[in-house]
């Protein structure tokens, strides 16, 4: 439940925001230094994420809350919730398998685009042209990025674009599911919805033989501890981000989410070695100063509504 105006403190949400924006690109780092040095496929790097998502947050939401944690008015669209989010994250652990950390994020970063159409088209949220426009040339923006990415990666290139449009539905559903489940019950069913999904996709993976959905157990104690501050990661650093949103409004804290690009440069190029080049940084100064312009537009919006 939203708080109340007297509880919101802006600045405190801000940096909430702001610093789990800088941690989250650690599990796209992880999954990559997984695949590249550890061997292991981005299927069963899922799962991971999921599973130990729930082992690291399930004993204390029990501890704290009991049964209730699980007690969802709406079950079957949580569990949804947790398998449209667990197939995007299996597809943005392939992507960041075979490219650079800060090209996934670039071509990600449509999602807002997508979101925002989609509730003009089923929520019947006011999307004026101007907004249209930035939704187009943040499109644009992105094929810059994905152009030279296909050239060299071929068809794994469009991994972050089909990765954005499920989580935007994921998204989507947390809007249409409103306040009918409180955000903890929501993130601990999604996990459980995530974790059941990814099983049954490593099942049918690795029966046809794929190599990204190979079994495996982690090769190293390195492999283990990472998997498990993965896990943590992925469901307390989510918990931040709640907080944050209940700290102060979407339109402020949404551009914070342009930071999680600055630390998956830096990230990619202390780990791996990569770093965009020009044409690509085109292309992410134009996908960012889209998301903004449809930021902006939307904050004058609410605020001509507040007036009215």
């Amino acid at each position: 439940m939203p708080e109340s105006p007297s509880a919101q403190n802006p600045l405190q949400g801000m940096a909430i925001m702001a610093g789990a924006m800088a941690i989250l690109p650690t599990m796209d780092a992880i999954a990559k230094y997984m695949a590249t040095f550890e061997g292991m496929s981005p299927g069963q790097v899922t799962f991971y994420r999921f599973f130990f998502q729930l082992v690291c947050t399930l004993p204390i939401l029990f501890a704290v809350f009991g049964t209730q944690a699980l007690s969802a008015k709406r079950p079957w669209m949580n569990l949804l919730r947790g398998a449209l989010h667990g197939a995007a994250s299996l597809l943005f652990f392939v992507a960041v398998k075979y490219m650079p950390l800060a090209d996934v994020f670039a071509i990600y970063f449509v999602e807002p685009f997508m979101l925002t159409a989609l509730s003009a088209l089923f929520l019947g949220d006011k999307v004026g042209w101007r907004r249209w426009m930035a939704i187009v040339v943040g499109f644009g923006g992105a094929m810059i990025v994905i152009q030279p990415s296909y050239e060299i990666f071929g068809l794994k290139a469009l991994l972050p674009v089909f990765c954005a449009f499920l989580f935007s539905l994921y998204l989507f559903l947390n809007r249409a599911i409103g306040e009918a489940d409180s955000p903890l019950t929501m993130q601990t069913m999604s996990g459980i919805g995530g974790t059941i999904f990814m099983a049954g996709a490593m099942f049918v993976g690795s029966s046809l033989g794929n190599a990204d959905f190979t079994p495996s157990l982690p090769a190293s104690w390195l492999g283990l501890v990472l998997l498990l501050i993965l896990g943590t990661i992925s469901g307390y650093a989510h918990m931040l981000v709640v907080k944050a949103f209940r700290l102060a409004p979407l339109s402020l804290l949404a551009p914070f989410q342009y930071f999680e690009i600055i630390s998956a440069t830096v990230l990619g190029y202390a780990l791996f070695g990569d770093f965009p080049n020009v044409s690509k940084w085109i292309g992410i100064a134009i996908i960012v100063a889209s998301g903004l312009f449809i930021i902006w537009r939307e904050r004058l919006q609410a605020r001509s509504l507040k007036s009215a």
